[in-house]
């Protein structure tokens, strides 16, 4: 199929990006990577007036590293954090989870705004960026706000992104000096979105023990404090230190009733922890 008839417009700024996205006269929808939106208007499950192209706004596509973090625009593609155009500050983690995002031809198109706002339980920045404590910058009518990435994400394909508001950054802390993290992902084939999801994140300088279990059927159930699970980061062998029980328990409290998922979601946290990389 091929999508409904609608303009196309490439506004320059950000300012102009929330107008044309606040006016009430028309439906329209974002393009970024235009790695979701374009199989989506193929296959007509969206049907928009107006096409927004917001990769010509340059303050979306910046970088800048600070003490603490990096923050990211949100048309920064996949591909930059793969080749690390972008400062890594997480001791490989992102860089990482990257290169294992579809094929290159997508990650070189596809930009992290674009995968967060679409919101797919089973996509890697999606769970990742919970893990690591990262967070959202968007702008509107009401000025701009800064989100968590584990709140950003309402459920499946939804987002907490209100009439008017462009998703403008993502802000990525810098990880202690001692941390350690891992992240594993289940899925038939190379490519593919996962069917289950572990990652975590210990971080003794920052007093941070942290689990998430990602590819759900909603948002990510995150674990802020998995000391239970994985303990307190310090302990040479994290695996050793794993609660299969408590992670179950964990899971079945994130709302995953089935006993064959909630196995397979903490067996794919006790992968990421047996692979943890450290600083």
């Amino acid at each position: 199929m091929k999508p409904v008839n609608f303009d196309y417009v490439r506004p320059k700024d950000v300012e102009a990006a929330a107008a044309l996205i606040a006016h009430d006269g028309h439906s329209a929808k974002i393009l970024a990577g235009g790695q979701s939106l374009g199989p989506m208007l193929n296959m007509r499950l969206v049907q928009p007036d107006l096409v927004i192209d917001i990769t010509g706004i340059e303050e979306l596509r910046q970088v800048r590293e600070e003490d603490d973090c990096v923050i990211a625009g949100a048309c920064v593609t996949h591909a930059d954090f793969e080749d690390r155009r972008v400062p890594d500050v997480t001791h490989g983690a992102l860089p990482s989870v990257a290169r294992g995002i579809a094929y290159r031809a997508v990650r070189n198109r596809g930009t992290i705004g674009g995968s967060l706002t679409h919101a797919d339980p089973s996509a890697d920045w999606i769970s990742i960026l919970s893990t690591i404590g990262a967070s959202v910058t968007l702008a509107g009518p009401q000025g701009s706000r800064t989100v968590p990435v584990e709140a950003y994400i309402l459920g499946a394909l939804e987002a907490d992104i209100r009439p008017g508001e462009i998703l403008v950054s993502v802000t990525i802390p810098r990880l202690g000096r001692g941390a350690r993290w891992g992240y594993y992902k289940s899925c038939r084939k190379t490519g593919e979105f996962a069917h289950a999801i572990g990652a975590f994140l210990a971080d003794p300088e920052r007093g941070i023990s942290r689990a998430v279990i990602g590819a759900t059927e909603s948002r990510p159930i995150v674990v802020a404090d998995a000391r239970q699970i994985i303990g307190d980061g310090k302990t040479a062998n994290l695996a050793a230190a794993f609660d299969a029980a408590a992670a179950d328990r964990a899971v079945e409290a994130g709302g995953l009733n089935d006993p064959i998922e909630r196995q397979t979601h903490v067996v794919a946290l006790k992968r990421a922890i047996e692979r943890a990389h450290a600083a």
